[in-house]
């Protein structure tokens, strides 16, 4: 259980507990990378982290936040590594080599608390190379995808069993015993901290990608609850996407789809009302779109056109169609049509074809789309999705097929599990004639 996880703050300890949950949410990766590059075990990393977060909620609601709040955690994270290592066997040789990289003082001081004017134990160089590492670790092939998004949270993103837990609905229990699975399937896997070699990387980089992808389209759209967005969830990944296209400059799925999430996240501001309810898109105040984010990611999709588009890099494409339009008319649906028909060819998918039938209505019309649509419910390509009879349920209104669009929409409604999202479909059943 993280030391951040508690119920509240030990007496006194308010200050200090926003100073530390500042500290390791911006600065968690780097240390829980740092600690794996020290010890060579990701397990033992992530356990002598949580001590120092511990600790420091006590030593420093005592004696005030030190001046060098990360090389403290370090230092302390350190030490209960050398004590790890200690208590398994004094005569071992990696605790002696461990012990040699710490100078005489903090030898002799054993578990005391370091200087607040400590250098940070870690080489600047190598920082990037670090993180970079900590990612390819907690996206492993060897673990379950959704190990993967519980552990890449945890570690990379610095967040909470029950921050996690809350953001995708399962109960904090689950959370912990995913991530404490995932590290030990590493651990027993094996598994280097280190990057792939340059010839696997790209591979193992799409598993990378996906993750955070799985983690935005949460905060974007969640599956269920009151909320519409997680704009807290879809943050962590837009900050790890950017970290990522600082760290590979020359991986033009990695800017496609930074720039994809930066486009998305520009219309949040008007994808709800003030009661939290759902805002359609033809509905949509176009004047709260974030222009910096749109600015930042079509600056990132340029980025990603130099060497052509992927999956990611075309979908930022249709979302860069949406951030230019003035509306929902003057759309460049014919474009959109093209793009998702080359995503269909790279990345086929029947949510690719189900929002290919969207565009084909407005750019052709609602029968073409409803054929495309038709298909996929006969091949039953999208069972228990509210998606599919959602759509169905809006192309047969447009063709005055209004009994059985009520069908559809109510259906949709039933197996929609987001409060603001059924909402809207039961408004739109009980609207028709």
């Amino acid at each position: 259980m993280s030391a951040l996880d508690s119920d509240g703050p030990p007496p006194g300890s308010e200050a200090a507990r926003r100073a530390v949950e500042a500290v390791w949410r911006i600065e968690s990766a780097r240390i829980v990378a740092a600690l794996t590059r020290f010890t060579g075990d990701f397990e033992l990393a992530e356990d002598v982290a949580q001590e120092a977060v511990a600790e420091a909620l006590v030593s420093w609601a005592r004696d005030g936040a030190p001046d060098n709040p990360v090389g403290w955690l370090l230092s302390t994270a350190r030490r209960r590594a050398i004590d790890s290592f200690r208590r398994r066997s004094t005569r071992d040789d990696r605790y002696a080599a461990l012990a040699g990289q710490l100078t005489e003082g903090e030898a002799a001081a054993g578990a005391v608390a370091p200087q607040p004017h400590e250098e940070l134990p870690w080489d600047p160089d190598r920082i990037d190379d670090d993180i970079l590492a900590l990612m390819f670790v907690a996206c492993h092939p060897v673990l379950a995808p959704e190990a993967k998004v519980a552990l890449t949270l945890r570690t990379v993103g610095g967040l909470s069993s029950e921050e996690i837990a809350r953001a995708f609905l399962v109960p904090v229990p689950t959370i912990q015993a995913r991530i404490t699975r995932a590290k030990k399937t590493i651990a027993a896997a094996r598994v280097p901290f280190e990057l792939p070699p340059a010839q696997d990387r790209k591979g193992r980089l799409g598993g990378v990608l996906s993750v955070l992808y799985v983690i935005f389209t949460e905060g974007s759209t969640a599956t269920a609850g009151d909320n519409l967005l997680r704009t807290d969830l879809a943050s962590e990944a837009i900050r790890l996407a950017r970290m990522l296209s600082a760290m590979l400059p020359g991986e033009p799925e990695v800017h496609g789809l930074l720039a994809l999430f930066e486009l998305t996240a520009a219309r949040f501001p008007a994808r709800t009302g003030p009661d939290g309810e759902a805002v359609l898109l033809e509905d949509q105040d176009r004047r709260l779109w974030d222009r910096s984010a749109i600015r930042r990611g079509l600056a990132a999709f340029g980025a990603a056109s130099k060497k052509g588009l992927g999956p990611y890099g075309l979908q930022a494409g249709i979302a860069a169609c949406h951030a230019a339009a003035p509306s929902v008319a003057d759309t460049d649906w014919d474009r959109i049509v093209l793009l998702y028909e080359a995503l269909g060819r790279i990345a086929p998918s029947p949510v690719v074809e189900l929002n290919r039938a969207v565009a084909v209505a407005m750019a052709s019309g609602p029968q073409r789309a409803l054929d495309i649509v038709d298909d996929l419910v006969a091949t039953d390509r999208l069972p228990g999705s509210h998606l599919l009879p959602g759509v169905r349920g809006e192309l047969l209104i447009r063709l005055g097929r209004t009994a059985e669009a009520r069908a559809e929409l109510e259906l949709a409604a039933r197996l929609c599990r987001n409060a603001p999202e059924r909402a809207v479909l039961l408004r739109k059943a009980e609207a028709l004639p």
